[in-house]
């Protein structure tokens, strides 16, 4: 069969969102590390992809395959216990295809879940002591399930489980790479089925990490395989709860409804018992506002830059939510979410010029560019620097999650080589159509509000 070769990715964690690279642990290495071409999503997740010492064939089975042996001493131990403490996972992948651990629910007839990765190790005591020891998961049993063609004999990948167990390997003599391991042999058809004999983490201690491979026919198609990972633990329709909630916003929207419809039945009643032509040029009720309500607010100018930056945030969401209605970013495509937001963000920017300098225009401004200048730069400016305080951090911790220099050297491309021209575009033809003109006529003199008792 072909050769299979498992990338490992970044250690990832549910206590705490810092990634970190496979290698940052003291894992056994293959000859010379090879990363694997990323896009921009997938680098902006963290995501470090590498090749690894797991290989095998197709369709041939593996029995206690011996990755390699490393011997520990207090910065690595410490290294171990730290991530087995924060409850960090490795993440794996094949075919494309990640990594998983099936979990059995305790419910009857209920189906299979699955979990991304499997923990570096765990925590526990031996039995009749009090003290908490740490035991690295040293030995994963792969099961790799495949779609046979039914006219020829290939096969494609459609799963990639793993069961990862902690077990504190023995041999005879001093170690080699021949060397036979007592506690997993092939040839005596002897390998691991459980932890009852865990390997802890302390200094001076040495881990031998090994494998199997098993491979499992599945009816599942190829262009499905991916349906067995999107399982939800809980993926039941809560009923109950959506009905409530539509009653509570159809009620509360009643009520609203009303208030308004009386209020304007009750000031329409008024204008039509108006008796005399002094009552009628009286002006009462909403009339009061009708000359004010259209009056540019203080600070407009931050309005029409925020304006501008909603339809930029709006017109992002909307195309992205077209997209993955249509199937475009299927979740195969590592990063594809991120990368399309990040492009559509950019390229949204032509619509948050003309929306601000529109609503400019109306408030009777004239200095366009000074508008379209802050629009471009006020909110994206905010997260970059935000965004570039928490990367500096991030890269303190020597986390996956730091974005390389090239990275950032490309953000800032996409921000001031396409998204700034395209506002100042957008900008420019917003200004030169007509001004939006106000039903009603503004007063000069705005009209003052007699101050309140509360």
């Amino acid at each position: 069969g072909d050769l299979l070769k498992v990338k490992v990715n970044k250690l990832t964690s549910t206590k705490t969102q810092l990634p970190y690279s496979y290698y940052s642990l003291p894992y056994c290495r293959p000859n010379s590390i090879v990363d694997s071409a990323e896009n921009l999503g997938e680098v902006l997740r963290g995501d470090r992809i590498e090749n690894s010492p797991y290989v095998f064939k197709m369709r041939e089975p593996q029995m206690c395959n011996v990755v390699g042996r490393i011997e520990l001493n207090a910065k690595s131990a410490k290294e171990f216990k730290e991530k087995i403490e924060d409850e960090y996972r490795v993440n794996m992948i094949l075919d494309n295809l990640p990594l998983v651990v099936p979990i059995q629910r305790l419910d009857q007839g209920s189906p299979v879940v699955y979990q991304h990765g499997f923990h570096v190790g765990l925590k526990g005591q031996y039995a009749g002591s009090k003290d908490e020891k740490y035991f690295v998961h040293n030995h994963l049993t792969f099961t790799v399930k495949f779609h046979k063609d039914m006219e020829t004999d290939w096969a494609r990948i459609v799963g990639f489980e793993g069961k990862p167990y902690t077990v504190k390997h023995e041999y005879e003599g001093n170690w080699s790479e021949t060397t036979r391991i007592t506690t997993c042999d092939p040839h005596a058809k002897r390998t691991v089925t459980s932890s009852e004999s865990p390997q802890e983490v302390e200094d001076k201690k040495e881990i031998i990490f090994t494998y199997d491979v098993e491979f499992q026919e599945s009816d599942v198609k190829w262009a499905s395989r991916w349906d067995t990972y999107l399982l939800m633990a809980d993926d039941q329709i809560h009923w109950f709860s959506i009905v409530n909630s539509l009653m509570i916003v159809l009620f509360l929207s009643g009520m609203v409804a009303m208030i308004m419809l009386r209020t304007l039945y009750r000031d329409i009643s008024k204008y039509n018992q108006l008796e005399t032509q002094e009552e009628a040029q009286e002006e009462t009720g909403w009339k009061l506002l009708h000359g004010d309500v259209f009056r540019p607010p203080t600070n407009s100018d931050l309005l029409c830059v925020y304006v501008g930056t909603g339809v930029q945030f709006f017109g992002m969401i909307l195309v992205t939510m077209i997209f993955a209605v249509l199937g475009f970013l299927s979740p195969s495509n590592r990063g594809g979410l991120m990368t399309a937001l990040l492009l559509l963000w950019v390229f949204m920017g032509l619509f948050a010029g003309y929306a601000s300098a529109r609503l400019y225009k109306m408030f009777k401004g004239s200095e366009w560019k000074k508008i379209t200048l802050r629009t471009a730069f006020m909110f994206p400016g905010a997260a970059f620097a935000i965004f570039f305080i928490l990367n500096a951090l991030i890269w303190g911790e020597k986390s996956s999650g730091a974005v390389p220099f090239g990275t950032m050297f490309a953000l800032v491309f996409l921000w001031f080589g396409i998204s700034v021209p395209l506002v100042f575009v957008g900008g420019y033809v917003g200004f030169k159509k007509p001004a939006i003109e106000d039903p009603v006529k503004t007063n000069k003199i705005p009209r003052q509000i007699t101050e309140q008792a509360w």
